[in-house]
């Protein structure tokens, strides 16, 4: 028989348990093991079914459980004090109220927005596929527990990303198992009669898109996820948020729209039904979330009687975007007639007329592809303030986006870095936790002090910890590998030697991540013999734990993947490397401790960031990886190696080279120095090493480093500038946008007309002053309105200059036909091959770049 309808019963607490469902709620519980500790001593048995996720497990309470543990006066006095440290910890000032209070006088924001497509924050709630997600998820994380008032908006899929699992030929094959929200730590956002609220969007053809919003509570931070799984949408729109990243034709396109218009619109619901604060800043993670950026002008060009230039500025003085793409390939692209499907005629934006718009996404920094709408562009135009994140993926995206500001140096292109960081609460094991709080205190390792403290901790109590946490990794790729080839068709008669797979006192690497073509899954491989050697030494032996997923649309990945394989299926090896599927941070919280090398060969430079190392890392692993991402600016010689990188050659001569070193490596270095033993049995090469990893890498790989950058250098800036433009009903962006025009009018008749130097003598020396005079045609603005610089450097053969300074020449005197005349200095402060010249800029208080405009006239 099939229901002809569903219904979810919820268990009721007596009020002595009560606790337990906001203890459940909060996702806090993902990364603090003591309420977890408290969940499984209801039934320990029952946790594991549950997969220990404390919603399910109150689920599976029965009226008995309850009677039993309502009678149990330790557990009800364990339940109160959990929720009363819940409580503390959602209300005590943290460092960001301290920074507030510390900073008195200056206008702390009360409320961030951050939004992304993907967060991943639990197994429990599978809204991810990678690197992005997870990075966003420890971004609130974090930004709980500094204090941070950030509220997060994204999309709830229903079918998650996608399961992986391998067939009998070792080809990935997906599943999308339906998540039901009664079952998982959301509540619905309700109006006060108790209905759910809903939110509506324009579509073509005048339809509409209804959305529910379901709320997450990430510690402190509330986390809005939008659902299209409304009766009042038709069929294809009530699946619209069904899967990340699935269907096509329009479906991405008005997922983009749901999570950029509907979550700003999401966030007013939040405000008028909580009382919560407006946000004052709105960041973009990727692209993906551009489209808020136009509903917020729509917003302000109805209440406020602003203009679309005068939004624009307004809205841009309070946005910041983060790029996370290292090629162009990655980044949204729609064509124009789909863009004027859905934001023109009936679905057209107040204030936001499409011609605007398209503006907005032209690819003119790419040769202009009149066809096409670029997400990322559109981001950079509507972001004051942009970043990479690493300081290398901040190099690679000021070159591929610098022809949005011509006339202006590679090294000048407004997009900085952030390096990513790792939330060290849900990536560091507990058995880790537990040897710092033994010789360091309970908080050693949130605080920091574990990092510059561990040679307090002997160094056999480490190598026994890590022993201990390989021992975890061998018990659980055994339980993975045996349901996996359960999966594949085999019977138990046949897997009695997965008993014998990995050995917990063999030196093991992992390998874990998505499977694009230039993460190079398979460079391991080019030499397979050599590899088999590795593996098999009888006095060295080494392990591989490999895992990642590719993108259902990927037969390249997947094919990857199944060479991959095939490779592991061999009876000659298949005890020593190891393919799990179904990579997840349930197994990646098992798989980083596990390891004692963390292995990295992207194709450089297309890692932006790659924080699995980092999470290994903390975790008391080695980096072995070519230098690209966050591993380019920290490694240092001695927290691990570098794979070196074959620039120059073609790709099929690159991969056998890079291939080449990396058994180099392995060989020579990594293997002799792991099994390298003193007296008492221990590796003391590899155990300063790691000591050193912990002590220098630690802090600056934390989630934690990382959201106090963006909040000291991006979101407090932006904050600042939004008000600026705000006060006295938008005085200060209806000025900028009007002088924004008047530049943009005037500056083709800039000019620098002439320049005179005086005062550096035939054999300059370090100390001399260059008197610097230059005449300019301004074209009609003040001189008010223009920054004049001298710019000096090292000048190279063709006089391009680098390591670039710049001084300001102040205005003299004005002549008739707008020409005027700037005077300054020049000091002569380094020797050698030297240059300089004379440019013109835009200037305005509320500009926060030299070249925000992409204005410049150079002499």
């Amino acid at each position: 028989m099939k229901a002809i309808r569903r219904l979810h019963v919820r268990t009721v607490l007596p009020d002595a348990l009560s606790p337990l469902h906001d203890l459940a709620l909060n996702l806090r519980w993902s990364w603090h093991p003591p309420t977890l500790d408290l969940f499984e001593s209801i039934d320990p048995v029952k946790w594991q079914e549950c997969r220990r996720q404390p919603m399910a497990m109150l689920s599976s309470l029965t009226p008995a459980d309850l009677t039993r543990l309502e009678g149990d006066a330790g557990f009800v006095q364990r339940a109160r004090e959990a929720g009363e440290g819940l409580q503390r910890y959602l209300s005590e000032p943290r460092w960001y109220q301290r920074e507030a209070q510390a900073a008195a006088g200056d206008d702390f924001s009360q409320a961030f927005a951050y939004f992304s497509p993907e967060f991943g924050l639990t197994a429990a709630l599978p809204q991810y596929s990678g690197g992005l997600g997870i990075l966003a998820g420890d971004h609130l994380k974090s930004a709980s527990d500094l204090g941070v008032p950030i509220v997060g908006i994204g999309l709830f899929y229903k079918s998650g990303y996608f399961r992986q699992r391998l067939n009998a030929e070792g080809w990935q094959q997906e599943s999308y198992p339906v998540l039901d929200p009664d079952d998982l730590p959301l509540s619905l956002l309700r109006e006060a009669d108790g209905s759910p609220a809903v939110l509506s969007l324009a579509m073509p053809g005048g339809a509409h898109l209804d959305a529910h919003v379901w709320r997450a509570q990430v510690g402190r931070v509330p986390l809005l996820l939008l659902d299209s799984d409304v009766e009042t949408n038709d069929a294809s729109r009530r699946d619209l948020t069904d899967r990340l990243y699935g269907g096509g034709g329009d479906q991405r396109l008005q997922q983009e729209m749901l999570l950029g218009i509907g979550g700003v619109r999401a966030l007013r619901l939040w405000s008028r039904l909580t009382g919560a604060p407006e946000p004052d800043v709105y960041h973009m993670n990727e692209g993906h979330a551009g489209f808020q950026g136009l509903e917020r002008i729509s917003e302000l060009t109805q209440a406020a009687d602003l203009t679309f230039e005068e939004a624009l500025r307004a809205v841009r003085a309070s946005t910041v975007f983060t790029t996370h793409t290292p090629v162009p390939a990655g980044i949204d692209r729609f064509g124009i007639n789909q863009i004027g499907q859905h934001f023109g005629g009936a679905a057209e934006l107040p204030g936001v007329p499409l011609t605007k718009l398209l503006e907005l996404g032209a690819e003119t920094y790419r040769g202009g592809d009149t066809g096409v709408f670029n997400m990322a562009v559109m981001g950079l135009r509507l972001g004051q303030r942009a970043n990479g994140v690493s300081v290398l993926h901040g190099a690679v995206s000021r070159g591929m986006f610098k022809g949005l500001w011509p006339g202006f140096d590679e090294s000048e292109v407004p997009i900085g870095s952030i390096t990513n960081g790792v939330h060290a609460g849900t990536w560091v094991d507990r058995k880790v936790f537990d040897l710092a709080t033994e010789f360091m205190g309970p908080h050693a390792i949130q605080d920091g002090t574990a990092f510059s403290s561990v040679d307090q901790v002997p160094t056999d109590r480490i190598w026994s910890t890590k022993r201990e946490m390989r021992e975890q990794l061998v018990a659980e790729t055994r339980t993975r590998l045996r349901k996996s080839m359960r999966d594949r068709g085999a019977t138990s008669a046949e897997l009695g030697w997965i008993d014998d797979v990995l050995d917990p006192d063999v030196l093991t690497i992992g390998f874990a991540r998505r499977v694009p073509t230039y993460k190079r899954l398979t460079l391991m491989l080019r030499d397979p013999e050599r590899l088999a050697k590795i593996l098999l030494d009888e006095e060295r032996p080494v392990q591989l734990v490999i895992a990642g997923k590719a993108h259902p649309a990927d037969d390249t990945g997947k094919r990857l993947i199944q060479e991959m394989v095939r490779f592991t299926d061999d009876p000659k090896l298949r005890h020593r490397i190891v393919f799990l599927p179904n990579y997840d941070i349930a197994m990646a919280q098992r798989l980083y401790p596990g390891c004692d090398v963390w292995l990295n060969n992207p194709l450089r430079p297309f890692e932006a960031c790659g924080t699995s190392g980092m999470k290994a890392a903390l975790n008391g692993a080695l980096n072995l990886s070519i230098l690209d991402g966050w591993w380019d600016e920290w490694f240092d010689g001695e927290n691990g190696w570098a794979i070196p990188t074959a620039d120059g050659v073609d790709d099929e001569r690159r991969d056998e080279l890079e291939a080449s070193a990396l058994y180099d490596l392995l060989e020579n270095n990594v293997v002799p120095t792991f099994y390298d033993r003193d007296e008492a049995g221990l590796p003391t090469r590899w155990l300063e090493m790691l000591t050193h990893t912990l002590g220098t890498l630690g802090p600056k790989v934390m989630a934690d480093r990382m959201v106090q950058d963006y909040t000291q250098s991006l979101y407090l800036p932006a904050a600042r500038a939004g008000r600026a433009v705000a006060q006295r009903n938008f005085e200060g962006a209806r000025d900028l946008a009007e002088r924004v025009a008047r530049l943009r009018q005037a500056w083709p008749s800039v000019r620098v007309e002439h320049v005179e130097a005086e005062g550096v003598s035939d054999t300059p020396q370090v100390g001399e002053t260059v008197r610097v005079r230059a005449y300019l045609a301004l074209g009609g603005l003040s001189p008010e309105e223009v920054t004049v610089q001298v710019a000096f450097g090292r000048a190279s053969e063709s006089d391009e200059l680098t390591e670039v300074e710049t001084s300001v020449l102040e205005p003299v005197e004005s002549y008739e036909g707008g020409k005027h005349r700037f005077d300054g200095e020049l000091a002569l402060t380094r020797t050698g091959s030297l240059g300089w010249t004379v440019r013109v800029l835009p200037a305005h208080p509320l500009l926060a770049s030299d070249a925000e405009l992409g204005l410049v006239a150079n002499a």
